[in-house]
């Protein structure tokens, strides 16, 4: 597999009977889902779990979301995601990436972008993320190279 940025965050899935469509793959909508479950391991693994964004009345919010399908996932297939966060400002945003391969023969499928920001959940507005988010999730920030040398 050739990631597009070093050291991922990996998690796996098998497409199930019930993640295909009409057309014999794997529906659009469940590559959502699966980058959704993707991030929230990712960041449970880092430290912060949905019940830390609810006890901090916090939480990352998608604004963007950008999927490019590159090729059809099938009943049974194992897929790889790889995910990064590529920017961490500690104000109020926050952006992810994705990379997903076919296990089998490691052809990518889709590549995915996320812009989010930091909501209060009580009122869905905008609010500065709180300090442990930055220090939870700053380190890890894995800069694309064209970023780097801006």
């Amino acid at each position: 597999m050739q990631w597009d940025l070093p050291n991922p965050f990996i998690h796996k899935v098998v497409v199930r009977a019930q993640h295909v469509d009409g057309l014999h793959h794997a529906n659009n909508a469940e590559y959502v889902r699966w980058c959704e479950a993707t991030a929230w391991a990712h960041s449970t693994e880092l430290g912060l779990d949905v019940t830390n964004y609810q006890e901090l009345d916090r939480g990352m919010a998608i604004r963007h979301g950008q999927y490019d399908y590159i090729l059809a996932a099938r009943e049974g297939d194992e897929l790889v995601f790889g995910t990064w966060l590529t920017q961490v400002d500690g104000r109020l945003n926050m952006s992810r990436c994705f990379q997903v391969f076919r296990a089998a023969d490691g052809a990518l499928v889709l590549r995915a972008q996320w812009r989010l920001v930091c909501i209060e959940l009580s009122s869905g507005r905008p609010k500065r993320m709180p300090a442990i988010f930055k220090e939870i999730y700053s380190p890890v920030v894995t800069a694309p190279e064209a970023e780097e040398n801006e």
